[in-house]
């Protein structure tokens, strides 16, 4: 300890003689003549040839008088120093060294985003994954104003640098509707967590994506416990909302005309001239067809045919106001298709079919949304004799919806009515688990729980598995494509798929804790392989109602 204190003390000594160095050496430079050096008790008369006007300098005179032994570090009364011009600025520079920033390291750190051109600076930012890009928007504002801007954003999902986040909805903590979404970023592995505010306390709604941008629609909420699950007494929603992960923003869209919870959702992509009042007028012709076909009562028979004569003219009539009154509707919706598509020329369809009413009942009809005019128009109800769908997607412009009872039907959307398709044969699957419908790259999957049987370790052990689907859209066969390695502990697992992957998420409760599971399938390939996409857990500190609101959204960013 006696030497540490010692070095200390010497160290501090030496700090103390090079302040003192540098406070004599400052004091000396501000003793600065006309001529530009020191001055200090020089014969300045000398240098013009007058010696007779010799004068001490004011400095000496001054420390005279305040009785100063020495001036500049020395031990006489008057001293005699000249310093050549900027001996000042050498000096400062020597004792403030480590102060200074040499010019090479400032052309260095500040010249790169001052003088690389603006294209150069995009095409660089825009190959950055979310996170980093996120870290970006925070440089300047420039930066963020480059970055946010919709022509950045359009050349970032035109190109091939986007990559797969799934957007974890519905978490329960402590018995109420958590307003956090859980991001998984699938290529780093990585867990986020977003604030949202404005899901506080709704549950049981269904999400979809759109390009960037992700759709909640419908859901409930609790009139008697502000933010907890409780189903005697709730409320359904009829409103949806749009989610933007890359602005973290959010905004409302228009309601529908049926509120519902946890409807079956489908998204179709169309070309700006599409318009659906054309089919929904065929609709009506073909309404009124079956109507004027069996206008005739059974119980007499009309001999001058008055009735079908009154029928048909309230037929005419009915029919040429309606006519009168879609083009004046189609004229509406061709102007704002026109000023929206100066604006985007990307037009989407969202279908909503089924969920539950306001009085937890089953429904079956059926509504599309337009992004071109932000309204929502009633379309053809789901078959009699379907049953409640269970769930849905949309492939090559059909909308295909699969009921509990093992139906399949698709909605055509250029033509606005039901197919009922028949399949054969149908996958077998447990009833405590219903079938899951996907679609990627123009082909359809089915996701369903089974008993394994056959041979092999699988099938000796006799154990329910999941297995994936295929469904030939020519002959209308189920194919099996693969196996997924897990066992099916989530009767509510979710699952969805685009760009040739599969993506699935698995929740359930086991030994007091939540664990999640996250997959991925690849069918691209022959033989589709199922892995396992995260090892990290993020739903240890949720409630195991979680595994039942909850929802799944795919985006690449």
């Amino acid at each position: 300890m006696s030497q540490k204190l010692r070095k200390k003390n010497q160290r501090t000594e030496e700090d103390d003689n090079d302040d003192d160095l540098r406070r004599i050496s400052m004091r000396c430079l501000t003793l600065y003549g006309r001529a530009g050096g020191c001055k200090v008790g020089a014969e300045t008369s000398e240098e013009f040839g007058d010696p007779s006007n010799r004068r001490r300098s004011s400095a000496s005179e001054e420390a005279k008088m305040y009785g100063t032994g020495t001036i500049c570090g020395g031990d006489e009364t008057i001293m005699d120093c000249f310093f050549s011009y900027g001996v000042k600025d050498r000096l400062w520079r020597r004792y403030n060294r480590k102060y200074l920033l040499p010019p090479e390291d400032l052309t260095c750190s500040s010249g790169m985003h001052v003088f690389l051109p603006d294209d150069i600076l995009e095409m660089c930012l825009m190959r950055l994954p979310l996170q980093s890009l996120m870290n970006a928007r925070l440089v300047c504002k420039k930066w963020r104003h480059l970055t946010s801007s919709n022509r950045f954003m359009q050349m970032r999902q035109e190109g091939s640098h986007q990559n797969p986040w799934l957007f974890l909805f519905g978490a329960v903590k402590d018995g109420f509707c958590s307003a956090e979404i859980h991001a998984l970023d699938v290529c780093q592995d990585q867990w986020h967590k977003i604030e949202a505010g404005i899901l506080r306390g709704r549950f049981m709604f269904s999400a979809t994506s759109i390009l960037d941008e992700i759709y909640i629609v419908g859901g409930c909420s609790s009139l008697s416990n502000s933010g907890r699950i409780d189903r005697s007494s709730f409320k359904t929603h009829k409103g949806a909302l749009v989610f933007s992960p890359l602005t973290k923003s959010w905004r409302k869209m228009a309601s529908m005309k049926y509120a519902r919870s946890l409807p079956i959702l489908g998204t179709f992509e169309v070309q700006a001239d599409f318009s659906l009042v054309h089919g929904h007028q065929s609709r009506l012709e073909r309404r009124v067809h079956r109507s004027r076909s069996g206008g005739v009562s059974d119980v007499y028979e009309d001999p001058h045919r008055l009735s079908l004569r009154r029928q048909q003219r309230h037929i005419v009539d009915d029919g040429e106001t309606s006519l009168v009154s879609s083009r004046k509707q189609h004229g509406q919706a061709r102007q704002k298709i026109d000023q929206s598509s100066t604006k985007n020329s990307r037009r989407f369809l969202l279908i909503t079919v089924g969920g539950l009413g306001s009085w937890d009942e089953p429904l079956d009809s059926a509504e599309i949304y337009d992004s071109a005019s932000n309204k929502w128009t009633e379309i053809q109800k789901l078959p009699a004799d379907f049953g409640i769908a269970c769930s849905g997607t949309s492939c090559s412009g059909i909308f295909y919806v699969y009921s509990e009872t093992d139906k399949l039907a698709g909605y055509d959307v250029e033509r606005g009515y039901w197919i009922g398709i028949q399949t054969d044969p149908i996958p077998p699957r447990i009833n405590e688990y219903f079938p899951q419908l996907v679609s990627c790259q123009g082909r359809l999957f089915m996701l369903s729980v089974s008993w394994c049987e056959g041979e092999g370790p699988i099938g000796q052990r006799n154990k329910a598995v999941r297995k994936l689907w295929e469904l030939d859209l020519l002959y209308f066969n189920w194919c099996e494509a693969s196996v997924h390695p897990d066992a099916p502990m989530d009767w509510n697992a979710a699952f969805v798929a685009d760009k040739n992957s599969i993506f699935g998420v698995e929740m359930f409760k086991i030994f007091g804790q939540v664990l999640n599971f996250m997959t991925a399938c690849d069918v691209s390939k022959t033989r589709a392989n199922w892995r396992h996409i995260s090892k990290n857990q993020m739903a240890h500190d949720l409630d195991a109602s979680s595994c039942m609101t909850k929802a799944l959204a795919l985006v690449y960013l």
